[in-house]
């Protein structure tokens, strides 16, 4: 909130959506002004009630997904109405749904299913006094041309109920979260190895069918699962690396696995890869980088923060100076940069702040 905030997004366009708040976190809210809050159960209700009494409230639902965040948060259909009632009683208004599917889902109609479920609550909400005119409708869009499903396809499914439920001019505003669809392919990581050893493999028999031990490589790199890589365990990712330098067709393979810095079995990157003899100090690629890396990583285990450099490439950069540049300060302009890449140091020619093409970006 402070952050959006500070960037000049004024409190009537936040909506606080996490819907487990801490109680300094709703007090927080109420000081400055973000009146839109979510929750999903009697207990965060009450808690929103007694120290927000002016919000408004967005009620989460439950999604009929077993890949989606519902396990965890989001109301039941079945719960919905003794909420609603609940926050009727408390002097809360409810003005609007809410919904995750979450980015493990891989099939689309769980957003219609949603969308209908949405639509039910609306009709609870407004037999009980509840004027609602808000529908969330999560995020975790895919933001790669290899997801497992096509943001057009999910769109395609999301404006068909949208269509049937919601209708345009039924007075609903319609949310969504696009921050992994922005961010996902905006960024790509480069790793180096810090340290590399041969495992030996626990395989009866193999010994003696080969006449050696079966073994795998495992490297460790400077960034892991507790930094960079916690999507690994938060989001179910696998990371595929790239290779710095190309082997030839000739070097054989490897069993290999890649490991972060923090001496425990649970800091796995990647297993069961084949790759060739790697060496301390080579580089690993890791596209797509851009969702839950930077923004979740942390300290533990004596990591550090990684080095961020925005690039650009020579096309995107002469296309946007056409758009941001007069006509007349071309020429000086060509004098000023003629760079490969660009970042904070050119934001003072620009007057603006950095911008980032993710199809561009290295």
């Amino acid at each position: 909130m402070e952050l959006v905030q500070r960037i000049g997004v004024p409190a009537s366009k936040i909506i606080y959506a996490n819907p487990c708040k801490q109680i300094a976190q709703i007090k927080y809210a109420a000081k400055h002004g973000v009146q839109l809050l979510s929750f999903d159960n009697e207990m965060e209700l009450a808690k929103v009630a007694k120290s927000h009494p002016s919000a408004k409230m967005v009620l989460c639902i439950a999604t009929n997904d077993s890949h989606s965040l519902s396990l965890d948060f989001g109301a039941s259909l079945k719960s919905c109405r003794h909420l609603l009632q609940n926050a009727k009683k408390s002097h809360v208004d409810v003005v609007g749904v809410s919904f995750h599917v979450g980015s493990g889902c891989p099939d689309p109609q769980a957003y219609a299913q949603s969308i209908a479920d949405a639509r039910l609550v609306f009709e609870m909400g407004a037999e009980l006094g509840h004027r609602m005119h808000i529908l969330d409708l999560g995020g975790s869009f895919p933001g790669v041309d290899g997801a497992k499903v096509r943001f057009e396809e999910i769109a395609s499914v999301i404006n068909s109920a949208l269509d049937l439920y919601f209708p345009e001019g039924c007075g609903v505003d319609i949310l969504g979260k696009l921050g992994r669809y922005y961010v996902t392919s905006a960024f790509t990581l480069a790793v180096s190895i810090i340290a590399k050893k041969e495992v030996l493999l626990d395989q009866p028999g193999r010994e003696e069918e080969t006449g050696s031990a079966p073994k795998t490589m495992a490297y460790h790199l400077d960034e892991g699962v507790y930094g960079i890589f916690n999507s690994v365990l938060f989001d179910n990712t696998c990371p595929a690396p790239v290779l710095q330098k190309k082997p030839s067709t000739e070097q054989p393979l490897h069993s290999s696995s890649l490991w972060g810095p923090v001496v425990d079995g649970c800091d796995c990157v990647a297993e069961g890869l084949w790759l060739p003899q790697l060496h301390v100090g080579d580089w690993l690629v890791f596209e797509n980088m851009g969702a839950y890396t930077v923004g979740m990583g942390s300290f533990l285990g004596g990591t550090q923060t990684c080095r961020i450099t925005y690039a650009m490439s020579r096309v995107a950069w002469e296309a946007l100076q056409e758009q941001l540049l007069p006509p007349e300060q071309d020429e000086d302009a060509e004098g000023v940069c003629k760079p490969l890449s660009c970042g904070w140091e050119i934001t003072d020619t620009l007057c603006v702040g950095p911008v980032f093409t993710p199809a561009s970006i290295m």
